[in-house]
């Protein structure tokens, strides 16, 4: 009998949901401080995870969620840059 394969788990920064991490979109600080989406879920430097539901992120952003996750403050322009880029991913 083949072993179960283990389905890696993270919590959405807006729901508070545990979903299993394909599902989710990282959310990454790289070394020079710099927040983006990562949509491949490669690119190096802490990450939080957020559903691919708009609400979800607008949510995290009001109760400032990825600031405490990051460790860092993050500019209204990016949480604008991020936002169009979701909104464009989800269509």
């Amino acid at each position: 009998m083949p072993a179960v394969k283990k389905i890696p788990m993270r919590q959405c920064l807006g729901c508070k949901e545990l979903k299993p991490k394909k599902e989710l979109i990282r959310v990454v600080k790289n070394s020079a401080g710099e927040v983006s989406l990562d949509l491949v879920g490669k690119k190096p430097g802490k990450g939080a995870y957020i559903c691919k539901d708009i609400e979800c992120f607008r949510k995290a952003r009001k109760s400032k969620s990825f600031e405490r996750s990051l460790s860092c403050s993050i500019p209204a322009e990016i949480f604008d840059l991020m936002e169009a880029e979701l909104s464009a991913d989800g269509q």
